[in-house]
C-alpha cells in the first residue's frame, strides 16, 4: 500500500511506537495499517462415502482438483461461509456442518477452517469459479493434482477418521500448522 488510507499521503514503513513489527504508517496523519491474516472457509461435503471435489477454473493452482473453499467476507460465520463457497463453487447445498480442522499458515497470512458437511439430496453442479465439479470415493481422488497443502492433509484426516468413526459427529477436530505448502511453492 502506497497511500493512506485515511488521508492520502505517501505512507511508510516503519515499527510503530510501541510496536515490534514494521507497519505501514502515514508520516502525515499517524494512521497505521496493520495487515493482519486472511481467514479461508471450506467444506468437505460427503455424499455416500463420496467427496465432492471442484477443479479450479481460476488461479492460483487453475485446473487442480479442491473443496469448495474460499475467504471468508464480513457479515458471516465461518460455517455460512463454507456454505456459500460450496454454493457458489459447486452449485451445491451442504447441510450439517461441523468443524472439521484447522490449519495455521503463516507464511502466507492465512487460517484455514475446514468444515465437514452432507451433500444435500445428492446434488451439485458447476459454479463459475470452477472447471467441473465430481464425487470421488478415496480410490479415484486425484491425489496428485490437488491444489492445496490444506485440502490434501483435509481429505487424508477424512478418510483415515471415517475408518475408525461411526459418524461423522465422532470425528475428532484436527488441528495444525502448516510451515510451507510445497504445492503452490510458498
Amino acid at each position: 500500500m502506497a497511500y493512506c488510507l485515511q488521508c492520502g499521503h505517501e505512507a511508510v514503513r516503519k515499527i510503530p511506537e510501541g510496536d515490534q513489527k514494521p507497519r505501514i504508517v502515514c508520516p502525515a496523519c499517524g494512521y497505521i495499517h496493520y495487515e493482519n491474516p486472511k481467514v479461508v472457509c471450506g467444506a468437505l461435503v460427503v455424499h455416500e462415502d463420496k467427496v465432492l471435489l471442484c477443479r479450479r477454473a481460476i488461479e492460483p493452482r487453475y485446473g487442480f482438483w479442491t473443496i469448495p473453499a474460499g475467504f471468508m467476507e464480513i457479515g458471516e460465520t465461518l460455517a455460512e461461509g463454507a456454505l456459500r463457497e460450496t454454493v457458489e463453487e459447486a452449485d451445491a447445498v451442504g447441510v450439517n456442518p461441523h468443524l472439521y480442522c484447522l490449519y495455521d499458515i503463516p507464511a502466507i497470512g492465512q487460517v484455514y477452517a475446514m468444515y465437514l458437511a452432507d451433500l444435500k439430496d445428492g446434488k451439485f453442479g458447476t459454479g463459475v469459479e470452477s472447471l467441473e465439479c465430481a464425487l470421488f470415493n478415496e480410490a479415484d481422488i486425484p491425489w496428485d493434482d490437488i491444489a492445496f497443502e490444506a485440502v490434501h492433509r483435509t481429505l487424508t484426516h477424512y478418510f483415515a477418521d471415517r475408518k475408525t468413526a461411526s459418524t461423522h459427529a465422532d470425528f475428532s477436530l484436527h488441528q495444525e500448522s502448516i510451515a510451507k505448502d510445497k504445492r503452490i511453492g510458498s
